[in-house]
């Protein structure tokens, strides 16, 4: 349905109701819903690992070798993920994306009774990584389509806290499964919850053109303050596929300087994040001598502290570009303070108490949320025609970081037989993520595509 005409938006409010005053709100619930399961479902070899390296006799270089292969996949995707969503409309991409994955999570379980199990498991890690991979990208078009500037910040942050939100919820539930169930059993109830979900996302969700419960009223006022709201729509005219050939956008996007600057400084915090979602439970449990069942809780915590850091930056970050007018101050300044915090994890190493690296911990975790505006940023920057493309290569170098990350830790644990080295690897990188910020970066502003040339 198109809301551009005016006749649609008569029949739409014509009862005099106002319908969906804050329709937007609702459809941020739903995707960051979308990202915490897809989290989730990442984090799932991260719990079920204790279990899996007993049952399958898997090292642990060889078990950083299998957290790395949902981001070598997620890497490869991504470009044609991004192009994908820019073509086919985020509606679709999202929920071909939740079936498949929240399929191949299911099948994880059944690893133990095939033959060359690990191989099959890293099979299914790479088909995850592909199918996850369209997610960030989509939500990235959603945000810009359903908010306006001077919201983005929030809805950002809110996002973003779902990586967080995700691991606070589902790893005491996977914890839970372990102790009680086994391992098997995290794979089938995190997948059978993906299947719900795609069922509810079909029925919830539309871009804000055809949404027949936004009302009018809403959409003339997030449009008026810059929400790209024909994103998705029928009638739509932004769409790169018929402008730009994509190789052409790719190296437009990749010889900016501005947005260099925004790759690499992703690259560098998703460091911090692959080591959450994919060592932090083995670190808990093999260097600090918790039960996997304390793990799971005590991993919450960070992961709450994550999501209030990330929430509370949108707020600060929203409230700094009204009160300055200035958005690389009021982006630049949540980055720097919160992920200068998060290189505190390295004080990890240097206290034996428990309680006191669960404190440093959540700080840390506190300070990744808080400076974790990276989804708002590429919203900020992003060529409006290419969106998903440029979300896309912001994602791609998080998998290079995905990618490298539990490979490096593994090898640091196998030659150290210690996880203090892999905290210095980590906060090294978040320090050089506020670097790439203020050295690389510049002014933060809308990139602008060159025009086609006639003929």
């Amino acid at each position: 349905m198109d809301r551009t005409d005016p006749e649609t938006s008569k029949q739409l409010d014509s009862d005099g109701k106002p319908r969906g005053r804050h329709r937007r709100f609702l459809v941020l619930a739903l995707i960051t819903t979308v990202l915490a399961l897809s989290t989730g479902d990442r984090a799932t070899l991260s719990v079920a690992a204790p279990g899996l390296a007993k049952d399958l006799a898997i090292d642990p270089l060889s078990m950083g070798w299998l957290f790395s292969a949902f981001s070598w996949s997620y890497f490869l995707a991504q470009i044609p993920a991004g192009y994908l969503v820019d073509r086919i409309g985020s509606r679709i991409a999202i929920l071909v994306a939740l079936v498949g994955w929240s399929i191949a999570t299911i099948l994880t379980s059944g690893v133990g009774y095939v033959a060359a199990p690990i191989v099959v498991l890293y099979a299914l890690r790479l088909l995850l990584g592909i199918l996850e991979a369209p997610v960030t990208p989509a939500c990235s078009r959603i945000i810009a389509a359903w908010f306006p500037s001077d919201e983005r910040g929030v809805a950002g942050a809110i996002f973003n806290s779902a990586q967080y939100l995700s691991l606070a919820v589902f790893t005491p539930l996977m914890g839970f499964l372990f102790h009680y169930a086994g391992w098997q059993h995290i794979f089938t109830v995190m997948g059978g919850l993906g299947l719900v979900l795609a069922m509810i996302w079909w029925w919830e969700y539309q871009a804000p053109d055809g949404d027949t419960r936004l009302s009018r009223e809403e959409y003339d006022d997030i449009t008026a303050r810059g929400a790209l709201t024909q994103l998705g729509s029928a009638s739509s005219k932004v769409n790169v596929t018929h402008m730009v050939p994509a190789g052409k956008v790719i190296r437009s996007l990749l010889s900016n300087r501005m947005l260099l600057g925004i790759f690499f400084a992703q690259y560098c915090v998703a460091s911090l994040s692959t080591f959450f979602i994919s060592w932090f439970p083995s670190y808990l449990v093999e260097a600090r001598h918790f039960s996997m069942l304390q793990a799971g809780f005590v991993a919450a915590l960070p992961a709450i502290c994550g999501c209030l850091g990330g929430v509370s930056a949108g707020f600060f970050s929203d409230w700094l570009l009204r009160r300055t007018g200035s958005l690389t101050i009021a982006r630049k300044l949540p980055i720097t303070l919160g992920l200068g915090l998060s290189a505190t994890i390295i004080l990890c190493n240097y206290t034996a108490a428990n309680a006191v690296v669960v404190a440093i911990m959540c700080a840390a975790f506190f300070g990744k949320g808080f400076g974790a505006l990276g989804w708002t940023v590429i919203a900020d920057t992003a060529p409006k025609e290419a969106i998903g493309v440029t979300g896309a290569l912001f994602n791609a170098a998080g998998s290079v970081g995905g990618i490298i990350t539990p490979i490096a830790i593994g090898a640091i644990v196998s030659r150290t037989g210690s996880y203090d080295g892999a905290l210095i690897y980590v906060g090294c990188h978040v320090l050089a993520a506020v670097a790439a910020y203020w050295l690389l970066v510049g002014r933060i502003e809308r990139y602008q595509l060159a025009e086609p040339k006639a003929g």
